[in-house]
């Protein structure tokens, strides 16, 4: 009679956990702009702020593995909850740009705890068959949560002190959830016997030579060392070869930088305008969430490998034709940062806002965090945002985030400072028809992108990770990966610019195309299918070298 309530409560574990996520990604980009004016930001105070979540999530990654392990993972979930609980009141009554980073460091250490240990503990609890929509939910929260980010940003652009609203909003979703993982039991993972998990009927075994075998097992949890990682013992080296591919190839397919792309693709196609602005930024966004929802709903039905495949497919040819575009009609791009005491600081910043998903690249059309400008004084300014954004793509979250949150930003800068201005070249610098299909194939291109990886990269990469671990090593397995993730999307960020002025922004999405290529070769090759396996069926499956 529980099996509904567990079912419920699991769902809403993940998707409150994915919606707080995403929520704490987008919600700097409008804060940053109140924030600039209030503590008199430089930019490289303003690189620090977006960067602080950065740089807790990395400490969590070193460190959130052992405490799921050790822990368990519902423990490590209320934990993260009381932290999260804790930063966002830090941020609420700062009074100091110092207590701000604190602020934003503890949010970003609990979200990406929160993650981690979110995905491996519903994959634990629920049933084979229903493993798939419960842990892309927690995808479809990453998303959901940056939209109404923007959504609060815009609301309370105007209202004085409105970044106090801001952080402090994440405490409601924060406290339900707490509750919510209350009533959820241990994970069934820790009572060491398969057989128990059975009776539960939470991880049923598929079918009777593998229910037999099972009953065969010594009913104990094996223990596993970090170093069991890149050994043989059961088959564990080609589980980490398949957990970091998947997590680099996430990132080194583009998808840091496409999605900050779309500020400068609107310009071009002409929307200027805000309210064009903001139609076109939140459509984006429900391209986004709409992509995600049918992810979970084919994740258990099509499987993880044809889902994994199919996006890849269509992420490569969709850079690729962006690359090729771009040759016939290049887009002009701008590198600024401007400090608070500049009267138009606010404007780029708009433009730039770091956001939490992409990486920024001071020069590039894509600048990852905020999607339009990028700081010509200081580099690492569009790095630091695409440290932010690496968070979306992480869980990806992705992610994260998403070109959606660019957009989100300049409207929010918009509607408190007038239209947004440009600090480049016009955007569009030829006008005539033929650029101006072009620029259209290239927003198109740039939403198939986006639907791609939402319905393939986004959360099948996660999906997998929790499920290729065996129980014991599982949260030191994800957290490892995990740091990989964040790494590549800083590398990304950190060498965009440099690659773009050493061979051009066309090549380099045709060199993301190529990438896109050999993942879909990588994935055919290495990643099996698990759907509707059970957890031990997929131990099985790897321990013996299938």
């Amino acid at each position: 009679g529980r099996a509904p309530l567990v079912l419920l409560l699991s769902a809403t574990v993940s998707l409150l956990g994915g919606l707080i996520f995403g929520y704490e990604l987008g919600i700097i980009s409008g804060a940053l702009l109140q924030l600039q004016t209030d503590f008199q930001l430089s930019c490289f105070k303003q690189e620090l702020l977006v960067s602080a979540v950065l740089i807790g999530a990395l400490l969590a990654s070193l460190a959130g593995g052992i405490l799921i392990d050790r822990h368990g993972r519902r423990r490590a979930i209320l934990v993260s909850s009381l932290v999260l609980l804790v930063g966002s009141l830090i941020l609420t009554l700062a009074r100091s740009f110092l207590v701000l980073v604190v602020g934003r460091m503890t949010v970003g250490f609990a979200i990406s705890v929160s993650s981690m240990a979110c995905c491996i503990y519903v994959s634990e609890m629920v049933a084979a068959h229903q493993r798939g929509f419960l842990v892309s939910l927690y995808e479809a929260g990453i998303t959901m949560g940056i939209l109404l980010s923007y959504a609060l940003n815009y609301i309370f652009a105007d209202v004085d002190e409105g970044w106090r609203y801001m952080f402090g909003l994440a405490i409601a979703p924060t406290i339900m959830q707490f509750l919510s993982i209350l009533f959820l039991p241990v994970n069934p993972v820790k009572l060491n016997s398969w057989d128990s998990d059975c009776q539960k009927g939470l991880i049923p075994l598929q079918d009777t030579e593998d229910r037999t075998a099972a009953k065969r097992e010594p009913c104990q949890e094996k223990h596993y060392s970090f170093l069991d990682l890149f050994r043989t013992r059961d088959n564990m080296r080609r589980r980490t070869l398949v957990g970091l591919g998947l997590v680099l190839f996430q990132q080194f397919t583009g998808q840091p930088n496409v999605l900050g792309y779309a500020s400068k693709i609107f310009h071009s196609v002409g929307f200027q305008s805000k309210s064009s602005a903001i139609l076109a930024s939140v459509g984006l966004g429900a391209i986004k969430v709409v992509a995600t929802l049918v992810a979970m709903a084919l994740a258990d039905k099509a499987g993880r490998r044809v889902l994994l495949m199919a996006g890849c497919v269509v992420m490569a040819i969709s850079v690729t034709t962006i690359g090729l575009s771009s040759c016939m009609a290049p887009l002009a791009m701008a590198r600024d940062c401007k400090a608070a005491t500049d009267p138009n600081a606010s404007h780029s910043l708009t433009q730039h806002p770091p956001t939490p998903v992409f990486p920024q690249s001071a020069v590039s059309p894509i600048p990852p965090a905020s999607g339009a400008v990028k700081s010509q004084a200081s580099p690492g300014f569009a790095a630091t945002m695409g440290l932010a954004k690496v968070f979306a793509s992480t869980q990806s979250k992705e992610v994260v985030p998403s070109s959606s949150l660019t957009q989100k930003r300049d409207l929010v800068g918009q509607s408190k400072k007038g239209p947004l201005e440009s600090t480049g070249p016009p955007l569009g610098a030829a006008p005539g028809a033929q650029h101006t299909v072009l620029n259209w194939i290239t927003l198109l291109s740039m939403m198939a992108f986006v639907s791609a990886f939402s319905v393939g990269f986004g959360p099948m990469t996660w999906l997998v990770l929790s499920e290729i671990y065996p129980a014991g090593i599982r949260g030191r397995a994800f957290a490892f990966c995990n740091s990989f993730n964040w790494a590549a999307n800083l590398l990304i960020s950190l060498s965009f610019l440099d690659l773009i002025d050493a061979i051009g922004f066309s090549w380099m999405f045709l060199l993301y195309g190529l990438m896109g290529a050999v993942a879909v070769i990588f994935i055919y090759l290495f990643v099996p299918e698990t759907k509707g396996q059970s957890l031990e069926e997929i131990d099985q499956q790897f321990s013996r070298k299938r």
